[in-house]
């Protein structure tokens, strides 16, 4: 049985919701319930009441007006892949009693057809384009409980929060960017609870992949163009280097083993690249070209206090040129002071944690703590152990 799957085979489902109406029921009035809930479906049903949601009301979800509906339509992530996943869903809706729905990120219905009859029904429970069915509108539902979880979630009957989606099932995945990571919406499909099918999971999954696929195509064929924008530069510049997009995805690399992917580059920020050192990418067109060079090797880098506010102030070059600045939390700036006090040397988590909080308990603080000052300062710090990167002199002023 798929752990994500609200019934397992053979299971007869009039019974099932029957029962599952009876733990519900025990659950919200604060009784003992004759059984467990799914901890998903626990989870979310806490999250829900502390929402203040009222489980025998509809909770108000009034839809979006339709020009904001259609601008979301066009300007979001999904609009390329909408093709893709009606190919595989909707062309079976009809005659197996279900519709199929596409949020974006927020939940909002963007997209919703399939099998008349259905439809009318989501009509009068407010399931309809321009809703938004997260988990603070409308409590407990596959929807807005896979943007929350962040996982495939399938609800049957009475495992909904209000009692006016019990005669429901639905069954949702969230789709992916594969070039960010970022959730970008959800594919669902819902339909009357006793007409629940245990192919769904595997209907659902297989169309948020393929969706993901599309993207992942017109990924590449947006690096195709990088290149070619890039080929004159790329011709006449000697030496490895990196040509990438601005995500970090290689379009083009020459000298150096490389990987999918290096860091997001920012201007003037340095990144580390396997194979390369210590860089400062340069813009190129749509791209970024990273190689190594003066300007990378001669990094300095100051620590200062400027109207009660820690600056970190770098030069990325020699003669000061390229010089950016970003302020720093006391946090970050402790963890730059210990490293700047260690080097050359390296920290490990634990000798940091000690430095910092008295004890070497809070290791997985510190590893959170330098995975978010690295996204404020780039490869400035190494990692694995913790270090000043080398090419870069920290100076920290009193």
């Amino acid at each position: 049985m798929d752990s994500s799957a609200a019934v397992g085979l053979g299971t007869d489902l009039g019974q099932h919701a029957r029962a599952l109406r009876r733990v519900h029921t025990a659950v919200m009035d604060g009784a003992a319930p004759p059984v467990r809930p799914r901890p998903v479906v626990s989870r979310s049903w806490n999250r829900a009441l502390g929402f203040g949601l009222d489980p025998t009301a509809r909770n108000a979800r009034e839809p979006l007006p339709w020009a904001e509906v259609e601008r979301r339509r066009h300007t979001g992530a999904l609009a390329s892949v909408v093709g893709e996943i009606r190919a595989v869903l909707t062309s079976v809706a009809h005659a197996s009693s279900f519709i199929v729905v596409l949020t974006d990120a927020d939940g909002v219905i963007l997209w919703r057809e399939g099998s008349p009859g259905v439809l009318r029904r989501a009509d009068g429970l407010g399931f309809v384009e321009g809703a938004r069915w997260t988990e603070e509108v409308v409590g407990t539902n596959a929807i807005g409980t896979a943007l929350a979880e962040g996982a495939a979630v399938q609800l049957f009957s009475a495992e909904h929060f209000e009692e006016g989606q019990h005669p429901w099932y639905c069954t949702a995945e969230p789709v992916h960017d594969p070039v960010t990571g970022e959730l970008i919406g959800v594919v669902d499909v819902s339909g009357p609870a006793l007409t629940l099918h245990p192919a769904l999971i595997a209907l659902v999954s297989t169309a948020a992949r393929l969706a993901q696929e599309r993207l992942w195509r017109e990924h590449q064929e947006s690096l195709g163009r990088l290149r070619r924008s890039a080929e004159h530069v790329l011709a006449t510049t000697s030496g490895p280097l990196l040509l990438v997009d601005d995500f970090g995805w290689v379009a083009h690399y020459s000298g150096v083993l490389v990987r999918d992917r290096i860091a997001v580059p920012r201007e003037h920020v340095p990144v580390t690249v396997p194979g390369l050192g210590l860089c400062v990418p340069e813009r190129l067109g749509e791209g970024w070209l990273v190689r190594p060079g003066e300007r990378s090797a001669h990094l300095t880098a100051r620590l200062r206090t400027i109207g009660g506010e820690n600056v970190l102030e770098v030069s990325a070059g020699p003669d000061g040129s390229g010089e950016w600045r970003a302020g720093v939390s006391p946090r970050h700036t402790a963890i730059l002071r210990a490293l700047a006090a260690a080097a050359p040397g390296a920290l490990s988590a634990a000798e940091l944690s000690r430095m910092l909080f008295g004890d070497d308990a809070h290791q997985v603080t510190v590893r959170a703590e330098i995975s978010r000052l690295r996204r404020v300062v780039g490869a400035l710090v190494a990692t694995a152990p913790y270090a000043i990167a080398p090419g870069v002199c920290l100076v920290c002023e009193d």
